[in-house]
Formats: C-alpha cells, sequence, structure tokens
C-alpha cells in the first residue's frame, strides 16, 4: 500500500473533467471504432471494451448515428475508411518521459503532428522502447469512500486490499475522499466486480502506463511548461490517453 501520488491527486482533480469534456466527437469516434475492431463486434454485451466507450459517448450526448458510423468503420463496413492504433514515446520539457496510445486513420500525417508537438516542447519523439521501461502496465480502478459506512481511511484502504487490490492510494477530489486501486491487467475486471459488491462506487476502470521512475518538478517555469505540452497532447485527435512521469508539489501546482 501506497500514500497518495501527486501526481495522480493532480491528474484527476486538476485534469480529468476538463478530459473528459474535452473527448469531442472526434476523439470518441476513434475509441468507438478501435473498440469494436479490437472485440470484433458491435455488441456491447460480448464486447466490454466497446461497452465502456459507449458509456463514455452516452456522457458527451453523442448522437447515435455517430455512434454507429463509428462501429461501422471499426468492424470494415465503411470501404476506403481504415483505423490503427499508435504508440509513441518520448520527453517532453524538463526531461519528463511521455507515453502516448492513439488511434489514426492517417499515420503519417498523425506521425508528422506528433513529433512537431515534441520538438516545439523542446523535447524529442523517441523510438518505441525509449520511454516504456519507466512505466508499468497496470489495471487501475478509481472509487469513491464508503461515506456512510463509518469507517476509517485506513480500514477502507485495507478492505480494498482484501479485495484484491495490490496497491492503494487516496486523493481528494471536489472534497470527497477517492481511491486509486491498482490490479495486474489480468485481475482488472474481477476486482473491479468484488469492489462494485461490496459497496463502493467505481467510478471508471481501465488500463493504464504506471510510472515507476518520477521526475519532481519543483521550478515553476517547467512546471508550466510541462502541463501546457500535456495539454497539448490531449487535445490532439488522435491520442487517446496521455501518460507522464512526473510529480509537482501541490503547493506549487495550485499556484499555476
Amino acid at each position: 500500500m501506497s500514500g497518495h501520488s501527486k501526481w495522480s491527486t493532480i491528474k484527476r482533480a486538476k485534469g480529468t473533467a476538463d478530459i473528459k469534456k474535452g473527448m469531442v466527437f472526434t476523439k470518441l469516434a476513434n475509441a468507438i471504432a478501435l473498440a469494436a475492431r479490437a472485440g470484433n463486434s458491435g455488441d456491447v454485451n460480448s464486447n466490454p471494451r466497446l461497452r465502456t466507450v459507449l458509456e463514455d459517448a452516452k456522457k458527451v450526448n453523442m448522437p447515435k448515428e455517430n455512434v454507429q458510423r463509428a462501429i461501422d468503420r471499426g468492424l470494415g463496413k465503411l470501404p476506403g475508411q481504415t483505423i490503427e492504433e499508435v504508440t509513441y514515446e518520448g520527453f517532453g520539457p524538463g526531461k519528463v518521459a511521455f507515453y502516448l496510445e492513439g488511434v489514426t486513420d492517417n499515420k503519417l500525417r498523425t506521425n508528422s503532428e506528433i513529433k512537431n508537438l515534441f520538438e516545439k516542447s523542446g523535447g524529442n519523439l523517441g523510438s518505441l522502447g525509449s520511454v516504456a521501461y519507466m512505466f508499468d502496465k497496470k489495471g487501475e480502478i478509481r472509487i469513491k469512500s464508503q461515506v456512510t459506512s463509518g469507517k476509517s481511511q485506513d480500514e477502507e484502504m485495507l478492505e480494498l486490499i482484501d479485495l484484491g487490490a495490490g496497491d492503494v492510494e487516496e486523493y481528494l477530489e471536489d472534497e470527497v475522499q477517492k481511491y486509486l486501486v491498482y490490479t495486474e491487467i489480468t485481475q482488472l475486471n474481477n476486482v473491479s466486480t468484488k469492489i462494485t459488491q461490496s459497496g463502493f462506487e467505481v467510478e471508471s476502470a481501465e488500463i493504464i502506463m504506471k510510472p515507476n521512475i518520477i521526475v519532481n518538478i519543483s521550478d515553476k517555469e517547467i512546471a508550466e511548461k510541462v502541463m501546457e505540452f500535456t495539454e497539448k497532447l490531449e487535445e490532439h485527435d488522435d491520442i487517446q490517453k496521455v501518460f507522464a512521469n512526473f510529480e509537482i508539489d501541490e503547493e506549487l501546482m495550485s499556484s499555476l
């Protein structure tokens, strides 16, 4: 069990809501198409990955016709429209490592645009494997505290460990106590189900790249550059997930 991660806190308390709102239809359509292709099905009952993405689409009122077109594209029913997964690795401002996952229908265009973003930030896009060793692929479950249970934070964290969590981090979001539960990726669905059945509210369950080497940032100028670069990557239509290995002190973060 670990204490809370400043980066985890910042990422979710400051960024997650904005990222969800900024998950425009183009980005969602790519995620839907990829999920349909990966599961070889447009049926949410047999394709849990697709079901999860469609829940995100529903939250932003994505039109049904857009959803169906994305599913058809993923299943190859629309001629001339193909997609593929892409991964990018590199270093941004302050020598922070970035690991990106995306979806594109034009790999050459996306490669050029992502390379340009890295170079403009003062960093550089690396080859595959250049920063991957700084991250571990994990299942991550984001949950709310059982506020009416009468249990202490320590008791709740120990309960989560008993339910199969490999590691637990606590953090506050909008004055609400929450936890990040980490599992092996093969155990993600199983542990998520157990946690739900025990009474916790699961907000999300996904596979992430968790940094195992952390870059602590204490310089305000570098912190601003790192945050600005991160936001530009997250806003790119073809990038689905951005993982980075930096931590910014909460006091400094509040001044940005």
